[in-house]
């Protein structure tokens, strides 16, 4: 017997880019717990935001915070050996991603070496980020506790975006963008953080079973959904609120929502299940 995994971005996806809602994808979520599958949130977004959303929605699966940057798992003895970080009672977090007063300080150093203004979210105020993202201060207070990414802007014109993404490759970092800025990061994505989620919950949900026994779901909405889309059976991209598609997103077998944001994710989810019956 097959067994289902939903693994999901949050802003645009099964967030509203605007309003934060999942309400709209109520009735999938709804059916998708009927059915005992497990949803991963797999997000740009720090542990501290993570686990509100998850307290939202009633949800205790593993999560993936800031681009891959760690993966968060039941704080449980077995866990000990793949794990280097605890929250003792909560999780064990795998790590990833590098850290961030490292990215803080390249980010700075590219800026000056670049003569491009380039500006972190530990350059900004909480408000000025509320006032960036729609988020509520103190939601925009938890999106400052970052460990692994630093989401940023390129001020000034188009043209000086390139050169700061050429010098994040040439100090062996990494960059992705989501929804509204980009974002720096080391050699982690949303990709290696699920090839290990898939492996630990074969080894520790599914008993043994063989990965072709698991049908995974993974929906995204933006260039940093990449590498989480191209491990997954089926790979849904949500509109954008504008009605278009990131252009950006080239995976094999793609499926595009027909909404955006929470609309086309619960419609998505439906077709899908459909699909395997």
């Amino acid at each position: 017997m097959r067994r289902l995994m939903v693994l999901t971005n949050l802003d645009g996806s099964l967030l509203d880019s605007v309003t934060y809602s999942w309400e709209p994808a109520r009735p999938a979520l709804d059916l998708l717990r009927a059915l005992a599958v497990p949803i991963v949130l797999v997000s740009s977004k720090t542990r501290m935001e993570l686990e509100q959303i998850r307290a939202r929605l009633e949800l205790e699966e593993p999560f993936v915070i800031e681009n891959g940057g760690a993966v968060y798992l039941p704080d449980r003895p077995a866990h000990a050996a793949v794990s280097q970080k605890r929250e003792p009672g909560r999780y064990r977090a795998v790590e990833f991603g590098t850290p961030y007063a490292t990215l803080r300080q390249a980010l700075h150093d590219i800026s000056t070496e670049a003569g491009v203004e380039v500006r972190g979210f530990g350059d900004m105020e909480a408000e000025e980020i509320a006032d960036r993202t729609g988020l509520s201060s103190e939601e925009a207070r938890l999106a400052k506790q970052r460990e692994y990414d630093e989401p940023f802007l390129v001020e000034g014109s188009a043209k000086s975006a390139p050169h700061v993404l050429k010098a994040i490759k040439g100090r062996g970092l990494q960059w992705t963008r989501g929804g509204r800025f980009f974002h720096l990061t080391g050699h982690n994505d949303k990709g290696a953080a699920c090839r290990f989620l898939l492996d630990w919950y074969l080894r520790e949900w599914l008993s043994g079973l063989r990965r072709q026994d698991v049908v995974t779901i993974g929906i995204g909405d933006s260039l940093s959904d990449v590498p989480l889309l191209r491990q997954v059976d089926y790979p849904v991209l949500v509109r954008r609120p504008d009605g278009t598609y990131d252009a950006a997103v080239e995976v094999p077998n793609l499926i595009y929502a027909h909404g955006s944001g929470p609309v086309g994710w619960g419609m998505a989810v439906m077709n899908v299940l459909r699909t395997i019956g």
